[in-house]
């Protein structure tokens, strides 16, 4: 192949890729960096250290805990009930784990509105159980829409990345170990779940990263600045005031989430590689 290959088409698909790397990448992320410090260091920390900011990082901070540990919780459940069980469904539950995927997130927080909203057909019992525990508990238009939302948009990507993986090793090991007398639990603590764990840390930074940048949902239901706004959305607010000030505060708050996806890329690469490394071992 490589004697056969011509060094002219490999030098022009390298300098393709390269350029289109540079060009699509690494140039707008340079630019955020660039904008949100050419006016000096002072606007840069005040934007960081703004009320609005700080809010809008805790309540990022909040969806994003609580969408990966639902759906770490439900990526491990689905990935052993799929891969390690046979029943009726089985291809129907597959297929509706990846909803989020084939929906816009705008439709998916209308979605939610249209259900927990004023008028949804979920308010009155959610009013009851209001009633009942003395709470003012809302899921529209609060952090706890938010956090809904973001689960949904990142429903999917775990049990992806875990359900293959199981699919690849197959059920030998299981089956052998229960002929042996070993419990359910003491098969997945010892077997499965060792097999699976760097699919998981893997599918979890990927949750993390789009719950991060996560936009169209949340903006449907959040509509309250210093509330319930995520960072995306707080940028956008900077962005759209028209300010030189706040378009060079939208660009630093934006350098706070590039950060954040090269923190999530290292931690992505170092998972695969510690991946690749025992697939091969």
């Amino acid at each position: 192949m490589k004697k056969q290959s011509n060094p002219i088409v490999k030098w022009i698909l390298i300098g393709t890729s390269a350029a289109f790397f540079l060009l699509m990448l690494v140039l707008p992320l340079f630019e955020v960096l660039y904008r949100s410090l050419k006016d000096g260091w002072e606007l840069f920390s005040s934007a960081l250290t703004a009320e609005y900011t700080l809010s809008a990082l805790k309540v990022t901070l909040i969806a994003t805990v609580f969408a990966l540990a639902v759906n770490t919780l439900f990526g491990i459940m689905a990935s052993w009930l799929l891969t390690k069980f046979d029943f009726r469904g089985k291809n129907i539950l597959s297929a509706l784990i990846d909803i989020p995927f084939s929906i816009s997130p705008v439709i998916a927080g209308l979605a939610y509105i249209m259900t927990f909203g004023r008028s949804g057909w979920a308010t009155p019992l959610l009013n009851q159980i209001n009633e009942l525990l003395g709470t003012d508990l809302s899921l529209v238009f609060s952090v706890p829409g938010v956090v809904l939302v973001t689960i949904f948009v990142t429903f999917p990507f775990i049990s992806r990345e875990t359900i293959p993986l199981l699919n690849t090793i197959g059920r030998d090991e299981e089956i052998a170990a229960a002929q042996m007398g070993a419990s359910g639990l003491v098969i997945f603590r010892d077997i499965t779940f060792p097999h699976m764990k760097w699919g998981l840390l893997y599918g979890m930074i990927l949750c993390a990263a789009r719950a991060f940048g996560e936009f169209g949902a949340v903006y449907a239901v959040s509509k309250a600045r210093g509330k319930t706004f995520t960072l995306p959305l707080e940028i956008d607010a900077l962005y759209m005031a028209g300010s030189a000030d706040s378009i060079t505060q939208a660009f630093a708050v934006s350098s706070l989430l590039v950060c954040m996806a090269v923190i999530m890329l290292v931690l992505k690469n170092i998972v695969e590689y510690h991946g690749k490394k025992k697939n091969a071992i």
